[in-house]
């Protein structure tokens, strides 16, 4: 995609705070789980800003939208951990509630891009990327 970098777009700025927020809740995890749980969220959310990197640099709208869905699922992903997290008191309320706040501004920025990218080129997302 031409135009400005990945590193300008909003999406991923705040797809990097929330890297950052998950790192910082996750640092007092029990120890067991520092090849469970707290990998597993990690590993979600780097993949949101690296999707959208990676999907900036393809060559299509189709594509840079295909990859802001694989963002999107990654997303889900993490929401679905910080739950399993604050189920197993390893999170305290606040910070359930800052990640969970941060999780919902992403995908809200998320979705209005992909929208955005799709619209603009007449193309229509498929069905197994409207259900994200």
């Amino acid at each position: 995609m031409g135009g400005r970098g990945y590193q300008d777009l909003v999406a991923w700025q705040k797809g990097m705070d929330l890297v950052e927020l998950v790192y910082r809740v996750t640092r007092d995890f029990p120890s067991d789980e520092r090849f469970g749980l707290t990998m597993q969220m990690r590993r979600a959310a780097v993949s949101i800003p690296s999707n959208i990197a990676e999907g900036h640099g393809r060559y299509s709208s189709r594509d840079f939208a295909r990859f802001l869905q694989i963002a999107i699922g990654s997303l889900s992903e993490l929401e679905t951990q910080v739950l399993i997290a604050s189920r197993l008191n390893y999170l305290a309320t606040d910070a359930q509630s800052q990640t969970l706040d941060a999780i919902g501004e992403v995908g809200r920025v998320l979705r209005g891009l992909a929208k955005s990218i799709l619209s603009r080129d007449g193309a229509e997302p498929s069905a197994s990327s409207t259900s994200n």
